[in-house]
């Protein structure tokens, strides 16, 4: 078993960037909210992006390049759009992560220390974390916390339903009103993660082959199918016990960070019992820190790459530049222009979801292009799935932005 974990790559990466808002926070309130009515779409939606996530690891193993440099292949002007919209919602992205961070961070330890403050000790911690090159560590411990928290959850979600004298319905639901629907359409939007993850996933690919001569072509595809179903059953999880603890119970989720944190472990704690508090706390902290951590990052190293792709020469610092922007600008949206957890979340999803079929038709021309050997290609099926996708996402944000 620790061997297998130790072959573990990117997929792990990919999950522990994916098990944060999209699950802790997007599928617990579909299971409060609807019950078990979203299921269809925590499904259908991991079925539509599962192609478009998969073509960067498999664009990775074809050519030993990341999707960036694929994306250059495929005409500068690619690049530039990928630049502008990363522009538009890295600041968000990470506001809306970090806040949930620090609402577990203030639940955990009390009044002592504010959620303000929390946010600024985060963000300080992470950079100095990315700048002495520690997070090889915190890669280690992700291995460990996905299994703490995977086994808590299957175990929290057995227990509720052993004990739920509720009778829950299977039927699924489409919503109905306009609030409904901007919640699905956030809901779908990172779930399970936005889909420029994709070109997270291809850098950390091309490292991992770097650093061991056993991540092969053949492994690459299957670590990531290990860790895209990991989060797939991790989601239907957390869904379901949001359903079996807080639907028809009269309460709700808070938009607070701190108050939904603390309903977030005595979710667990309620079917689990009181012993599980400091060990869902803590898993739940780790996960989210490293979700933080990963996307803090993730952006600025791909939009020192972009430009440095663009402009065709390399930037000295910048990398740090960009990571230092990014933090001010965390900041500022969440001292000076929005502090409330519920509509940070909504606007970052929806914003993903939104931009989701520019990613997924670029991946999907890039490896149906000249630029991946025939063998890399997709199948017949990987094919249709992906045009469905495609026309599903363009023809959803067209319906969606049409009832605004």
């Amino acid at each position: 078993m620790i061997a297998f974990l130790k072959k573990m790559g990117p997929g792990l990466l990919f999950a522990g960037s994916a098990i944060g808002v999209s699950h802790l926070v997007q599928s617990t309130k579909a299971g409060a909210n609807f019950g078990f009515g979203l299921l269809w779409v925590l499904f259908f939606i991991n079925l539509i992006k599962y192609p478009f996530f998969q073509f960067g690891p498999r664009y990775a193993a074809a050519t030993g390049e990341n999707l960036l440099q694929g994306y250059k292949k495929l005409g500068k002007g690619v690049l530039t759009i990928y630049a502008i919209l990363t522009l538009a919602t890295m600041f968000t992205i990470q506001t809306a992560v970090t806040i949930v961070t620090a609402g577990i961070a203030a639940s955990l330890f009390g009044d002592a220390i504010s959620v303000q403050t929390w946010t600024v000790l985060i963000l300080s911690l992470s950079f100095t974390l990315l700048l002495i090159g520690k997070y090889a560590l915190l890669d280690k411990m992700m291995k460990i916390i996905i299994i703490v928290l995977s086994i808590s959850t299957v175990f929290a979600v057995c227990s509720a339903f052993l004990g739920s004298g509720n009778e829950l319905s299977w039927a699924q639901v489409f919503p109905a009103s306009r609030t409904d629907l901007i919640f699905l359409i956030a809901f779908m939007g990172w779930m399970p993660a936005p889909l420029d993850v994709s070109i997270w996933h291809s850098l950390w690919v091309v490292e991992k082959q770097k650093a061991s001569k056993f991540f092969n072509s053949e492994a690459i595809i299957l670590d990531f199918n290990i860790g895209y179903i990991g989060t797939v059953i991790l989601g239907m999880g957390f869904l379901l016990l949001g359903g079996l603890v807080m639907y028809g119970s009269g309460a709700s989720f808070s938009d607070n960070g701190g108050i939904f944190s603390l309903q977030l472990i005595e979710m667990y704690t309620q079917s689990l019992g009181m012993w599980s508090y400091a060990i869902i706390g803590i898993a739940a902290l780790t996960t989210m820190f490293s979700t933080s951590l990963s996307t803090l990052d993730a952006s600025p190293r791909a939009m020192n790459k972009t430009l440095e792709l663009i402009f065709e020469k390399p930037f000295k610092n910048g990398y740090i530049l960009w990571l230092i922007l990014l933090i001010f600008g965390t900041i500022a949206i969440f001292f000076f222009f929005l502090s409330e957890m519920g509509t940070l979340v909504k606007i970052a999803t929806i914003l993903s979801f939104l931009t989701a079929p520019f990613y997924a038709l670029m991946n999907y021309i890039l490896i149906c292009s000249k630029h991946t050997p025939k063998d890399w290609q997709p199948s017949k099926s990987m094919h249709i799935l992906s045009i469905f996708g495609i026309l599903f996402l363009v023809g959803f944000n067209i319906w969606y932005l049409s009832i605004l």
